[in-house]
């Protein structure tokens, strides 16, 4: 009889030892899987996508001041950027980052005249900017007020390794037009979310 108890006793206890080896084993799980989410965290923040803030109206009326948008750097180790892409890219001279639109490629001839700007011979259809023209010329003037090529660059051919690019605000934009063809080492990536304000998070369209 008194066997029976010892032994009755000794289940209760095994299963607690049980219980209790199986809650530690799940703690330790959860801090691995938190461990590996913040080192991917950390990886993704730090070598694939990067934060950069707006400055400046040179991109109105599509980006503003202050927002922020998470910029894709590992994009462009894959391929070259694209028509129409908006990119940050570091201009050397000016010490600082600027986000543009992308317009011209390497190997094509870009023009601008008045508010139209070709490529190759073909006018662009500036879509996001469309409103802007139209206000500007009911108004009788034109949204452009910097022509393309200059004196500077006499052909207009965007050079091997290059991108002509320019602002959305092209009254207000220090971009190709003055600067000349970004060099595709000085881009950091691609603009592809705006996720700051939170009332104006969105996709970036390009």
């Amino acid at each position: 009889m008194e066997q029976e108890v010892q032994q009755d006793q000794g289940i209760p206890a095994e299963e607690k030892n049980n219980r209790s080896k199986k809650a530690k084993n799940e703690i330790v799980e959860w801090l691995k899987a938190i461990v590996i989410a913040l080192v991917l965290v950390i990886l993704i923040r730090w070598l694939l996508f990067k934060p950069f803030v707006v400055d400046g109206p040179s991109m109105q009326p599509n980006f503003s001041t202050g927002e922020r948008v998470i910029v894709n750097e590992i994009l462009y180790d894959m391929r070259e950027p694209k028509r129409g892409e908006v990119i940050v890219f570091h201009v050397p001279s000016e010490g600082r980052d600027f986000i543009k639109r992308v317009i011209a490629v390497a190997g094509d001839t870009v023009q601008v005249q008045g508010d139209t700007v070709t490529v190759n011979g073909q006018k662009v259809n500036e879509t996001y900017i469309q409103g802007a023209i139209d206000a500007a010329e009911a108004n009788g003037g034109t949204y452009n007020v910097k022509d393309f090529p200059n004196e500077q660059f006499p052909d207009g051919k965007v050079p091997p390794g290059h991108v002509f690019v320019m602002g959305d605000n092209r009254p207000n934009s220090t971009d190709s037009r003055m600067i000349g063809y970004v060099s595709l080492k000085d881009i950091i990536g691609r603009a592809d979310v705006i996720f700051w304000p939170i009332g104006e998070i969105k996709w970036i369209n390009h």
